[in-house]
């Protein structure tokens, strides 16, 4: 047979494959008719992107066999789920890693009962399919992933298929400019392949009704080398996307857009008249009600039947020969890329000292200091320790300066390729510093990059993290599923750095004060996530070297970058964040306590601490404690996260009955979750942002979220004196209500706020 024939074959097998898994439980070979026991009691699956997914899987093991490139496949329509495991059945990947999966009847009807089936595969790709880097559950992130797996990476191609349902996407959208930021030198190569089968769910896609020369000039004004393959009027759809691809790579910024039917392959009709054949009624199940309807069960039947599998599969239900031999040499076939399991190529980071950057803090709250500045320089360093390997890169909306991160310009660029035509500053396309405008970029970027054995961070501003919410969601989920899988090695965490807090954006107002990024971290599994508060330089120091060198998880740091007290040495910040939480037995320590402050962030460790002091001048004989928390999770019972503090260390910082007066950087729901399952949690009071904000002073701020250093202070006397004379609250609401009208009339706060220091 010619091997366009024979790759018409393996497509057919393939394709009759992915069809069986979402309609059959048994008679995988139709030795027998078809009958309703042989169907699965629920139809799940999505047929119509199947094909045209084989399509152009068949297309690539054409390509790496003739040129032994060794290529990373991501797939945005992760519902095609069927079409990629078929596909790695044929080529032997899923016998590799699990010998029930065969390349035999028995192994064919174990995949094909597996799918979709209780305690089998999920119905859209997810972390169990060898060779998969991102799931396309939620659709649009798959362009974003295959350019940060290309990141850093000359010898890689990664291809991507972008369903026609995606691109209309705003994350697809901002990703056809992501070729701007690779390098020909440094990185490897993106093919997006642009599915056009015309629908979605239930109407026509906007990319799917642009003419031909429509598609051409938007994808060249985006920077591409667009070639279109129509499969529905080419003499050999095979001979011309080999072709096609070959000419791929031999331009700068290839692209294919593949014009295929809806569902190709299925009848033209059901057996009531609704047409199915490249419409949308081919997306998901196009056959319904097979099992009572003996019309429709027949035409299944006849559907099935067409792709003649005896010519395909041999009596023990091992493909042909022929088909085999279209495979890749083993080691470049697509399900066995090192880079889809990223963990087993990681390199531990060569992490720098800390020492040579910690902060002056002898005497608590002796010098003031950005954390932010002084975590840039040991980045800077991280990225000169790099510079060879090229497996550490920071993404990043615009904000690396903003947010007083610039050192780490003084060693390494930002990445742009593209001709700048005006002035810019450290631009250069050897950079390792990613600044996009686009969160949905910057985390796309990101998790590319990691899961395929690299190491990261997403600096970003706080209130616009929530942006990616929904993708560190799925993020999440993957991370999740992965611990799982056996065969999977961990990857690098993905950290986040939030900062621009919320309570000194003052001046930016109401839409950049948000931190509700904390309570969506805190949603996720205990064995993923993670939220450090580190309250100054020394601790952040610890914490980001900490989740630098960590795997599996998703660290959120919250950190400050405007200049604020020093409290903690380098010795004892280590061994503070180290316990997750203590008593700062300097600031306030009571063995018998008749209240509690407690404090988590920068801003509302400084507003407890000056509340300690106003307490003393207030109320000499009131007995406190002061604790401050840096890893929030250490609130949680140890039964709930593993990073929940034991009982008796609780008890050590916050007693049995003693009410705690908690100032906390968000909203006071992330600590009332967290401490959920802790006894008598009713005694924790939370101060908390309650998205009250404006333009207007950091004082006015806190006060409008009850969460200045004289709320903290007033409820401190209620909560602890209830029964006694609470003259001493009043004294200090009024105070705090002076000092509110001078910063209103003047518009800055006065001297009494923003001279305060801590004075043991």
């Amino acid at each position: 047979m010619t091997a366009d024939t024979a790759t018409r074959r393996y497509r057919r097998a393939c394709d009759y494959l992915a069809a069986s898994m979402i309609y059959l439980r048994d008679n995988i070979m139709l030795r027998d008719p078809l009958k309703p026991e042989h169907i699965k009691p629920r139809l799940l699956g999505h047929w119509g992107t199947c094909p045209g997914i084989t399509y152009v899987y068949a297309g690539l093991n054409g390509l790496v066999t003739r040129t032994g490139q060794r290529t990373l496949l991501v797939t945005g329509p992760g519902h095609g789920a069927p079409a990629v495991h078929a596909n790695l059945w044929m080529e032997g990947t899923h016998a590799l890693l699990d010998s029930s999966l065969s390349l035999d009847e028995n192994g064919m009807t174990e995949l094909v009962k597996r799918f979709s089936w209780p305690g089998g595969f999920p119905s859209h790709l997810s972390p169990h399919v060898p060779g998969v880097i991102h799931e396309g559950g939620e659709l649009g992130y798959a362009l974003p992933t295959a350019v940060g797996a290309a990141l850093d990476d000359p010898e890689l191609l990664v291809a991507c298929v972008i369903g026609d349902g995606e691109a209309e996407t705003g994350a697809t959208a901002a990703a056809w400019h992501a070729n701007k930021f690779l390098n020909s030198r440094t990185d490897g190569r993106v093919l997006p392949i642009l599915h056009l089968n015309g629908y979605k769910i239930s109407s026509p896609t906007v990319y799917g009704t642009m003419s031909d020369e429509e598609l051409i000039s938007y994808f060249l004004g985006a920077g591409w080398s667009p070639t279109i393959v129509d499969t529905r009027t080419a003499a050999d759809p095979d001979l011309d996307l080999a072709e096609a691809l070959d000419q791929a790579l031999a331009v700068a910024r290839p692209m294919l857009i593949v014009r295929s039917p809806k569902g190709w392959g299925l009848p033209s009709h059901d057996a009531h008249g609704t047409p199915l054949a490249g419409t949308f009624h081919a997306h998901q199940v196009p056959l319904e009600g097979v099992t009572e309807d003996p019309a429709q069960l027949a035409v299944l039947e006849a559907w099935l039947r067409s792709y003649r599998p005896q010519e395909l599969f041999d009596e023990n239900g091992r493909p042909f020969d022929d088909l085999l031999s279209l495979l890749p040499p083993d080691k470049l076939r697509m399900g066995r890329v090192p880079q889809a399991n990223g963990g087993t190529v990681r390199r531990e980071l060569p992490l720098p000292p800390l020492a040579g950057h910690r902060v002056d803090a002898a005497e608590p709250g002796s010098n003031d200091a950005s954390a932010n500045e002084a975590l840039a320089g040991w980045l800077a360093e991280l990225f000169g320790t790099t510079e060879d390997r090229r497996d550490f890169r920071i993404f990043c909306p615009d904000e690396l300066e903003s947010n007083k991160l610039g050192a780490v310009l003084d060693v390494t660029d930002r990445a742009f390729t593209w001709p700048v035509n005006g002035y810019a500053e450290h631009v250069s396309p050897d950079g390792r510093v990613v600044e996009v405008l686009s969160e949905h970029l910057c985390q796309g970027f990101l998790q590319g990059y990691l899961l395929t054995g690299r190491h990261g961070l997403f600096p970003c501003y706080e209130a616009f993290a929530s942006i990616v919410d929904s993708m560190v969601n799925q993020y999440a989920k993957f991370l999740k599923m992965s611990a799982e899988v056996p065969w999977r090695a961990p990857v690098a965490s993905l950290n986040y750095l939030l900062t621009s807090e919320g309570w000194r954006q003052e001046h930016n107002g109401y839409s950049h004060q948000g931190p509700g990024f904390i309570n969506n971290i805190l949603t996720r599994k205990a064995s993923v996530a993670r939220v450090y508060l580190p309250p100054d330089a020394n601790t952040l120091l610890h914490t980001a070297r900490h989740c630098l060198a960590g795997t599996g998880q998703i660290n959120l740091i919250v950190a400050g970058k405007q200049e604020y007290p020093q409290w903690l040495d380098f010795d004892a910040a280590e061994a503070h964040c180290r316990a997750g939480a203590g008593v700062w037995e300097w600031a306030a320590d009571d063995d018998r306590p008749e209240v509690v402050l407690a404090s988590a962030g920068t801003v509302p460790t400084v507003e407890a601490l000056a509340a300690v002091s106003l307490l003393r001048r207030h109320t000499p004989d009131l007995r406190i404690r002061m604790v401050n928390v840096v890893d929030l999770l250490s609130l949680a019972p140890p039964d709930r996260h593993p990073h929940g503090l034991a009982s008796d260390a609780f008890t050590r910082c916050f007693g049995t009955d003693v009410p705690v007066v908690f100032a906390f950087h968000g909203y006071p729901s992330a600590v009332h979750e967290t401490l959920h399952g802790r006894d008598t949690p009713q005694r924790f009071h939370v101060h908390g942002y309650h998205e009250e904000g404006t333009t207007t002073t950091p004082f006015d701020l806190l006060v409008a979220n009850s969460m200045s250093r004289y709320d903290l202070a007033a409820d401190a006397v209620r909560r602890a004196w209830d029964s006694k004379d609470t003259s001493a609250a009043t004294a200090l609401i009024d105070e705090r209500d002076t000092l509110l009208r001078s910063a209103r009339d003047n518009s800055v706060d006065p001297p009494e706020i923003t001279e305060w220091r801590w004075n043991p």
